[in-house]
């Protein structure tokens, strides 16, 4: 494999262009335009500079990793990849229609992927031009620095399918693990019901924000605590995520909690809005609660 394609130049799709093209592969990167996957680009380099003064990283292997990343403003050239990442938001109906125009340019032996974190893969490759060249290849934020990649396969993703993208993450130098099409996979079937716990003790005044945190933080051994975690990751994220859950098994437990949903509804959406449960105005965040 040569080449790979990444559509959603964000922070997740960017992070996956940078360890593909570090890995020696050439990356098409797209999103709703050509300015936005510049930006996407432009994003790299900046992560590459912050390497090279930290002496994690040469110029040179910087510049050759930029060199590989190439923006574009239609999937067209994404024909020469063997291998396309979706990477847009975690809305179905975006998905579908992102995998519907893939469908036309699609090489007949390339893989289609999605790095959805929740949503079933066999009900999203319905979207796909071939079920078995469909599977999902789920990263961690920051892709760069996470070390696991979660590959789920659909009812119809053929051996073929799963040995390339198994090649593909072991080239990166990811630790693999295998989840069957279940809502959330393994990860986030697991860590989103945490989180969306500590939003209802939270709303229901068990503890404060810094409390809740440094809880679970410690009491737990986690590196951060669930609320500081759901602002990096993005509430919105979150709620969809959740939403995911619920919908897919009707189990009650995995009802969104109030609050997170009025945190999203405001707009308060975490770091990325720099109010969430807590405030980034400031270099030291602040608990909103």
């Amino acid at each position: 494999m040569r080449a790979v394609g990444v559509v959603g130049a964000g922070q997740m799709g960017a992070g996956i262009a940078q360890v593909s093209a570090g890995a020696g592969y050439h990356v098409y990167l797209s999103d709703v335009d050509l300015a936005r996957a510049e930006a996407g680009k432009a994003g790299i380099a900046k992560a590459l500079e912050r390497l090279v003064s930290k002496g994690k990283m040469t110029q040179d292997l910087a510049d050759a990793c930029l060199s590989r990343i190439e923006p574009v403003a239609s999937y067209a050239p994404m024909a020469e990849a063997q291998l396309i990442i979706e990477a847009a938001t975690e809305r179905e109906e975006v998905k579908r229609k992102i995998f519907e125009s893939i469908g036309a340019i699609l090489d007949e032996n390339a893989v289609l992927a999605s790095n959805t974190s929740s949503i079933p893969i066999t009900r999203l490759a319905q979207s796909s031009p071939d079920p078995a060249r469909f599977i999902g290849v789920h990263f961690f934020n920051p892709v760069p620095v996470m070390g696991l990649i979660e590959i789920i396969r659909g009812l119809a993703t053929s051996d073929e399918t799963v040995g390339v993208v198994r090649r593909y993450g072991e080239t990166l130098g990811k630790q693999l693990v295998f989840a069957n099409d279940a809502p959330g996979f393994i990860v986030n079937r697991i860590l989103m019901p945490m989180i969306n716990e500590a939003c209802f003790a939270l709303g229901e005044g068990v503890a404060t924000v810094a409390d809740i945190d440094t809880a679970c933080q410690l009491g737990l051994n986690h590196p951060m605590g669930p609320l500081t975690l759901a602002d990096f990751i993005g509430l919105d994220t979150c709620l969809e995520i959740t939403n995911v859950l619920f919908r897919t098994t009707g189990d009650p437990k995995f009802r969104p909690a109030p609050l997170l949903q009025k945190y999203v509804e405001a707009g308060w959406y975490g770091r990325k809005a720099k109010r969430g449960f807590y405030d980034y105005s400031e270099t030291i965040p602040v608990p909103t609660r």
